[in-house]
């Protein structure tokens, strides 16, 4: 039988090629004009140009990709990914002058006051005769790293920008944190199948804090990509055992350095640690050869000469070893933001002074964990509005979101999961979520960005949890939003009386927890006793039937 294959008209492919070059036009001029605040089209050239280089880029990520066979609706949602991202970057640019505050940030269009600061500098830098290479020396007040402020310095030079463009960097950083989408795709598909990736790609389309990393100028939106490219390349790997898939491991580990040399060693730990648990599904067959540990080696040794270089500007003189040095920044880091935390919020000082020294830790550990809290982000006001919808917007999707981390981890115990992968892969998104809690504490907008940038895995880890829920009917999901629940309902009031004139008669925080883990715990109760008594009846045997020893009688007439 003969295969018939169908292949696009000459007109048609030239009809096509013209739509997309006149749409590609057509934004750039639409961009320079919006970003010159409708006023003119100064620096068109320069929209164009980049414009045309994030396609390739785009483009060619995506060719590299070309063995996954990735679906067209895939490539659809990437570009939306990318055009929602840029679409929120202006509406930034647009809106937060007019309805924010009024802080220098704002008035310039960024919603984040990192991206403001290192951006203004990446400008100055750019209209300046020093070497682009000064960005990675003593820049931390703007740019810890270095590498974001020398890639939008770079930009903004060889450019020939006449004005600061803010939007035209953040173009880059939409397309780039877009290609998180088809990344996460990959992973999910080598690590279960296609459900769970197409569920895994929508939930990073959705997910509110890659949508605010991927509308910023800020680091996160390449290093979210970045890590999540790893971990496909490491799944490629064990499966393929190929120098391409180890190619895919190491390369976006190795570009994490300039960005941020912490997340490039916490990304390599934590994909050393998933090659455990992959190694251990495998009892005992190798999961790597020698040209695997020597490529983790060899990276080994560049990530330790990048954190030497990165933090010796932060540690003592004479600290050397850079295991050493990432210790003391870490517990300096850590320290900083317990006293900003404590001291930044009054309810806080209240608790430590009520309790023993011991409580602060965990109390800021749990705080952490669920910022941005949900009853906070819909109680607290704001005088400018529009950061209170931006906060209950992202707080709104962590709050989803970490129902499912809770809830993932409870389903891979079960024996017939698979439970080493899916317990290994727990365990990572949760210590990314203790360190980013330890490390920011209470702050509500670095703690979400650091633990941002594994957004893929637990994007991932959701879908897989929604996808084995649907199957089976499991009880546990139900109960662990019944726990997420029962906690946000008790602090609801809980936030209520410190905003409003409400009365409440629960002051303390331990009680309102306390409160709340009981609830929940009656709740738990109260659905399984009930899911019991449904099983149970569903499998009560029926009655037999009696036989019948007389005709049944005949009613009206014969």
């Amino acid at each position: 039988m003969e295969t018939i294959i169908k292949q696009t008209p000459p007109k048609t492919r030239w009809l096509t090629w013209f739509v997309a070059g006149a749409t590609w036009l057509g934004m750039s001029f639409l961009l320079t004009w919006v970003s010159n605040r409708f006023s003119a089209l100064t620096d068109w050239r320069a929209f164009l140009s980049l414009d045309l280089a994030c396609a390739i880029l785009f483009a060619g990520v995506w060719r590299l990709l070309k063995s996954e066979k990735l679906p067209s609706w895939l490539l659809k949602l990437s570009i939306a990914a990318a055009l929602f991202h840029l679409l929120v970057g202006v509406f930034w640019l647009v809106a937060l002058p007019r309805w924010g505050h009024g802080t220098p940030p704002e008035r310039a269009g960024y919603v984040m006051g990192d991206a403001y600061a290192r951006d203004t500098l990446a400008w100055r830098l750019a209209r300046s005769p020093k070497p682009l290479l000064t960005a990675f020396v003593d820049n931390r007040k703007a740019d810890q790293y270095g590498g974001m402020l020398f890639i939008s310095a770079a930009i903004y030079r060889y450019l020939g920008l006449e004005k600061h463009q803010p939007l035209l960097m953040l173009i880059l950083v939409a397309v780039v944190s877009a290609l998180a989408v088809p990344f996460t795709w990959a992973f999910a598909r080598r690590a279960w199948g296609e459900s769970e990736a197409r569920l895994a790609a929508w939930v990073m389309l959705l997910m509110p804090e890659a949508a605010l990393l991927g509308s910023s100028q800020m680091r996160e939106a390449f290093t979210m990509t970045l890590a999540i490219a790893a971990f496909y390349g490491l799944m490629r790997y064990t499966q393929e055992r190929s120098w391409v898939g180890l190619a895919w491991t190491l390369v976006p580990l190795a570009l994490c350095i300039p960005f941020s040399p912490p997340v490039a060693a916490m990304t390599l730990a934590m994909a050393a640690l998933l090659a455990g648990g992959l190694h251990f599904i495998r009892r005992g067959q190798p999961i790597g050869r020698r040209k695997l540990w020597l490529g983790l080696a060899v990276l080994i040794v560049f990530v330790s000469i990048g954190l030497y270089f990165v933090l010796r500007q932060f540690t003592p003189p004479g600290m050397i070893n850079p295991l050493e040095m990432v210790r003391w920044w870490f517990t300096k880091s850590a320290q900083l933001q317990m006293y900003i935390s404590q001291h930044a919020s009054g309810w806080m000082q209240k608790v430590f002074k009520a309790y023993p020294t011991w409580v602060e830790l965990p109390v800021l550990v749990g705080y952490g964990i669920v910022q941005p809290f949900l009853p906070a982000a819909l109680v607290a006001g704001s005088a400018a509005p529009i950061w209170q919808l931006i906060a209950v917007w992202r707080a709104l999707g962590w709050t989803i979101l970490l129902a499912f981390m809770i809830y993932a981890p409870l389903l891979a115990l079960r024996p017939e999961r698979k439970p080493a992968f899916t317990l290994t892969l727990s365990l990572i998104v949760w210590l990314v979520i203790l360190i980013a809690s330890v490390r920011a504490g209470g702050d509500m907008w670095d703690n979400p960005r650091y633990r941002a940038t594994f957004a893929g895995l637990q994007a991932a880890l959701a879908a897989w949890a929604w996808v084995e829920h649907r199957r089976a009917a499991d009880p546990l999901f139900r109960r662990a939003l019944l726990l997420v629940g029962a906690l946000l309902a008790w602090f609801l009031p809980w936030y209520l009386r410190r905003y409003t004139p409400l009365s409440w008669p629960v002051v303390d925080l331990f009680k309102t927890l306390g409160m709340g883990a009981i609830t929940a715990f009656l709740l738990i109760l109260w659905d399984w006793a009930r899911t019991a008594a449904t099983i149970q009846l569903d499998e009560a045997p029926l009655p037999l039937a009696q036989p019948l020893t007389d005709p049944p009688p005949v009613s009206g007439n014969d």
